[in-house]
């Protein structure tokens, strides 16, 4: 991991180095032109046609501190409702439309879950939160995690056995809520994966629990400020990518047309703020969180994290991030390529073994969700791993 070893641990300090993120070509990346030229052209090609991929895309792709292609296409509201009858959305007049720009901010969904991963890392670098210690030891009136010595590295790597996710938008009030989630219990083996939303809220209460200061505080004050990302918070985000016409029976409550507010219904009935949905960023944002990973902690004169902690949760099968999965990586899977994805259409990788990333936004989700067939983010991840190759 070249990349994480270049730069020593400033303790929290400033650095000069590395570089922050500047425009410029995929040949002053060192990037094949040819292929960051049809990645961009295929992202475009998903926004197109009366059922495309998604309604609208912003795509950033980068090696080192150079952006070598960012592009918007299609629409940030297509939509006005869905229409269950006809099998398809109800578009807007074009005039009404919205459309996607290169800063437009998009509902993150579970990328909202690496940002919770490093706020946790911070704390384990602190030495105020241990990697194997048990949940209960923090939080034991989350009777179901503490009777089944669930462990912090469980909640990170999705082994606790807990399952995908628990219905607390159907609980009438936020006490209903706090209670289902403290007695839930885990139905898998432990160490089993099983991947869950319940890992990252319970990781939540615990560094809210720590620091005495709310998960919100804690990415902002510690990740997005000292990086600059001024265009990434929770919700409310009114200039937002539409995401769903949320109705029953497809969706889990009955909102209307989303836009600028959570789309995950957890996510909502919590109030915007969860360790596993909630935020809301943009591409160039997201970019600048790439590199700061791939820089092992630091962008320009901040350092979030040091790199031993960076490559402690790269290693082996990650810590919050998904590690080599060609299902969304493609040929960027098997050299230790690390990321994630949003159920909205969002997803990001970076590569430390060529120091590039791909950031990849869409709200596919607009106008109602669906099976989302990740073939394109794939496809998209290969074209960046030829081009680095070439």
């Amino acid at each position: 991991m070249p990349p994480l070893a270049a730069h020593a641990h400033g303790g929290g300090g400033t650095l000069s180095s590395p570089r922050t993120l500047r425009a410029g070509t995929p040949e002053r990346a060192g990037l094949d032109p040819d292929e960051i030229g049809r990645l961009v052209a295929e992202v475009r090609e998903l926004t197109r046609g009366p059922r495309p991929w998604c309604s609208g895309a912003v795509v950033v792709v980068g090696r080192g501190p150079v952006i070598a292609a960012e592009a918007a296409a299609g629409w940030a509201v297509r939509y006005a409702s869905y229409d269950p009858e006809a099998g398809r959305g109800v578009e807007l007049p074009h005039e009404w439309r919205v459309p996607m720009r290169v800063d437009t901010p998009f509902d993150l969904a579970s990328l909202t879950k690496l940002f919770t991963t490093v706020a946790a890392m911070q704390q384990l670098e602190r030495g105020t939160l241990g990697i194997d210690a048990l949940v209960g030891a923090y939080i034991p009136e989350f009777r179901g995690a503490a009777a089944h010595g669930v462990t912090v590295r469980q909640l990170l790597t999705h082994t606790s056995g807990f399952r995908p996710e628990l219905p607390l938008y159907d609980c009438p009030d936020d006490a209903s809520r706090l209670a289902a989630l403290r007695a839930e219990e885990p139905v898998g083996e432990p160490g089993e994966y099983v991947y869950s939303d319940l890992n990252m809220l319970l990781l939540q209460h615990i560094l809210e629990r720590l620091t005495r200061r709310s998960l919100a505080d804690l990415v902002r004050e510690g990740i997005t400020r000292p990086l600059g990302m001024s265009g990434t918070g929770f919700g409310p985000r009114p200039d937002a990518a539409a995401t769903e016409d949320q109705r029953r029976p497809w969706a889990k409550a009955d909102r209307g047309m989303l836009r600028g507010v959570v789309h995950d219904e957890n996510a909502w009935a919590l109030g915007g703020v969860a360790g596993h949905a909630g935020l809301f960023s943009t591409g160039r944002d997201l970019a600048v969180f790439c590199r700061t990973i791939l820089c092992g902690g630091a962008y320009g004169r901040a350092r979030v994290l040091g790199p031993d902690f960076v490559e402690l949760m790269l290693m082996g099968g990650g810590l919050g991030f998904g590690i080599d999965q060609p299902w969304f990586m493609g040929e960027l899977a098997g050299r230790g390529a690390a990321g994630h994805t949003g159920f909205t259409g969002t997803s990001l990788v970076l590569d430390p073994a060529t120091d590039t990333f791909l950031v990849l936004l869409s709200n596919a989700v607009h106008p109602r969700r669906g099976a989302l067939d990740s073939s394109p983010r794939a496809r998209a991840a290969t074209r960046l791993a030829r081009a680095a190759a070439g």
